[in-house]
């Protein structure tokens, strides 16, 4: 499709066709019809401190500069992720082609749709989850329009399968505050597509690329995994609560409950316990099961629970969330 260059601190497309365009960046953001090439750009400590007094478009102008790209017909993305970490993904059917290209880091950024604002509007902030899309295939800007939606519901979906927390709520996130999004396609092609949801297929090849494309990022670069996530720990930490006060009023040796806990946390029935009770949490919180039946069902649960050390958490996140209190 085209030639893909990796620098230190960059990663970067040039086109070997017309490209039209929808882009979340400060450097021609929005459509275009006349792309000629794309990057992703790591900012080191240095380049943050600099703009904290300069302007961000600017400063993508000069990363064009440094590529020797024109930065009329080009458009960057920025993220604190290392560009070693990018995840890239390719999938075809017949003849469509599809390609993502992502970081991402989630460790201090993620959020979830809807929860607490961190600031009212603040210039500076850089996108964490970046994503770069390419095709084959020409699209209309309405159909790019529904490339883009498609894309960003697969990075939730990502997100969800890593079961990620938002670090602003006790629920999951769905992206971090800072994400950007480039999609390109060819309007050279003779293959017109006007339709990009998920019921059509090449709805389905984008949501796969992105899916792939952002879990393999993630991984790389914040170390989360299916196999991370199987931890009763990592499950209880996207709830927000003082832990100290559990310990103050523990009826054992604290150093011997910790020592007993590390070795219960992974195994797997100790996780779908704790999985299970969280869940019941969760219907609470959305208001679908009433307060009172989660709390008898899921002390019931942990009742059950063959591990002191994780029954005693659960039995805590139950009473501190749920409580009939």
């Amino acid at each position: 499709m085209m030639k893909f260059f990796y620098l230190k601190d960059t990663i970067f497309v040039n086109f070997n066709t017309q490209r039209n365009g929808i882009s979340t960046s400060k450097l021609n953001g929005g459509f275009s019809n006349n792309f000629k090439s794309v990057f992703n750009h790591h900012l080191s400590q240095e380049n943050i401190d600099y703009l904290e007094n300069h302007d961000l478009e600017q400063y993508l102008i000069q990363q064009c500069w440094g590529l020797n790209i024109d930065s009329n017909y080009a458009t960057g993305l920025v993220t604190l992720a290392e560009m070693q970490n990018v995840g890239i993904v390719y999938k075809t059917f017949k003849n469509l082609e599809v390609v993502a290209i992502s970081t991402a880091g989630v460790r201090t950024n993620a959020s979830r749709a809807g929860d607490p604002s961190s600031y009212y509007e603040e210039n500076g902030k850089f996108g964490t989850i970046n994503t770069i899309i390419l095709t084959n295939v020409f699209l209309s800007h309405e159909t790019l329009l529904e490339a883009f939606m498609t894309a960003t519901e697969a990075k939730t979906v990502a997100l969800t399968d890593l079961k990620v927390p938002s670090q602003y709520s006790n629920s999951y996130a769905t992206g971090t505050g800072t994400d950007g999004l480039a999609i390109f396609s060819n309007v050279e092609s003779d293959i017109v597509l006007t339709n990009a949801g998920k019921h059509s297929k090449f709805g389905e090849l984008i949501g796969q690329c992105v899916i792939d494309s952002i879990k393999k990022a993630v991984k790389k670069q914040v170390w989360i995994s299916p196999k991370s996530q199987s931890n009763v720990l990592v499950r209880l930490n996207r709830y927000k609560l003082d832990i100290n006060d559990f310990y103050k009023k523990l009826d054992c040796d604290k150093k011997e409950f910790i020592i007993n806990l590390q070795k219960e946390m992974k195994k797997q029935d100790n996780v779908a316990v704790t999985t299970s009770v969280l869940n019941l949490i969760d219907e609470v919180e959305l208001d679908l099961i009433e307060k009172d039946e989660a709390y008898y069902l899921a002390k019931k649960i942990v009742k059950e629970c063959n591990s002191y050390p994780i029954k005693k958490l659960l039995d805590y996140w139950i009473d501190y969330f749920i409580g009939l209190n």
